[in-house]
């Protein structure tokens, strides 16, 4: 947090594992404060706050949203749930920061687009790698030329299979490999636009459904650049181990990330050239800090973010030409009463 900053006071939107490292960590790291959390079930919502230090609890979405004393929300509900919260929390003049995807098709992230341009509020993905000296890296390297022109790249994002009753196996909670995954996978080549000529296109995809689900377990699909460069973005939700791989490779050598989700984790860089092959770590905090660092400076200090409403409505229309090229359809909207 910059010296003589307000902590930022922020509200929690249930109690879901990812909001540990994803937000009660930064904030820990950071002085932030986690003002209240809510829960459809009090009791776990009081169990969350016990465990993390959060101030206080509150019974429902609607009045943490509605709190005065909270500005920002962190919405990391299941993803048929983003797109209703993070429009009640714009709406109430909240700070936004929703994990991804930011809504369950195009047609919702296009109705956040435009509620957050009226908002007078700072609305961010949680596209927190990008965030990551890892990252920042890998475009280092094909901005300083040392990859020479950009010419193919491959992002695979693969976990071994959750439970069958976790939400990411759900068709009506908008879950499904590509959601949870492969968004990652598309949105890092999205990120590549300015050294491919612009924003890549789907070219064709296939997929894999989950036995009795209705969604896909995985999902592979083709990119194409303007400027001739290919992409190859692939995603498995249920695969014998965890890979978060991005390799770049240009005209002069290629460099590849091990984990660029979660460089964390593991945030070895290999980059092969004409002068030879090196390993680069970056090192650093974790991506989730990054991220609640670049949020705070958005809403204390009026910082551009790369990761709007805009931006989230793109990569979310990308998403589904994927599942209409794999054979797939769209997340349906789930419908939300109140």
């Amino acid at each position: 947090m910059t010296a003589g900053a307000e902590p930022l006071r922020i509200g929690v939107l249930g109690a879901a594992r990812i909001s540990g490292r994803a937000i009660v960590a930064p904030a820990r790291a950071t002085g932030h404060r986690l003002v209240a959390v809510a829960a459809r079930d009090r009791a776990r919502a009081e169990a969350f706050a016990t465990e993390h230090g959060v101030e206080r609890v509150v019974d429902s979405y609607a009045e943490l949203i509605a709190d005065p004393e909270i500005e920002a929300v962190y919405n990391p509900l299941a993803n048929a749930l983003h797109a209703h919260w993070n429009i009640a929390a714009l709406r109430a003049g909240k700070h936004v920061l929703t994990e991804k995807p930011s809504a369950s098709n195009a047609e919702e992230a296009a109705d956040v687009r435009d509620v957050a341009a009226k908002a007078d509020t700072i609305f961010m993905e949680g596209f927190h790698y990008l965030f990551h000296p890892l990252t920042k890296r890998l475009h280092e390297l094909l901005g300083s030329g040392e990859l020479g022109e950009l010419r193919e790249v491959e992002t695979v994002v693969s976990i071994p299979a959750p439970a069958p009753e976790d939400p990411r196996w759900s068709l009506d909670l908008a879950g499904g490999a590509l959601m949870d995954l492969g968004c990652y996978s598309l949105h890092a080549q999205r990120m590549l636009a300015p050294w491919a000529g612009g924003e890549p296109a789907v070219v064709g995809a296939r997929g894999g459904p989950r036995e009795g689900t209705g969604v896909d377990e995985w999902l592979d699909a083709e990119l194409a650049f303007p400027s001739g460069a290919t992409g190859s973005a692939r995603c498995h939700m249920a695969a014998p181990e965890l890979r978060m791989s991005c390799r770049i490779t240009g005209s002069r050598g290629e460099a590849t990330a091990h984990n660029f989700v979660l460089p964390q984790q593991d945030d070895r860089l290999v980059i092969r050239s004409r002068a030879g092959t090196r390993t680069e770590t970056p090192g650093g905090k974790t991506s989730y800090t990054y991220q609640l660092e670049a949020f705070a400076a958005a809403v204390r200090e009026g910082a551009p973010s790369p990761l709007g409403a805009e931006d989230a409505l793109t990569t979310m229309t990308m998403i589904d030409a994927c599942y209409r090229a794999a054979g797939f359809a769209p997340r349906p909207r789930l419908r939300i009463e109140g």
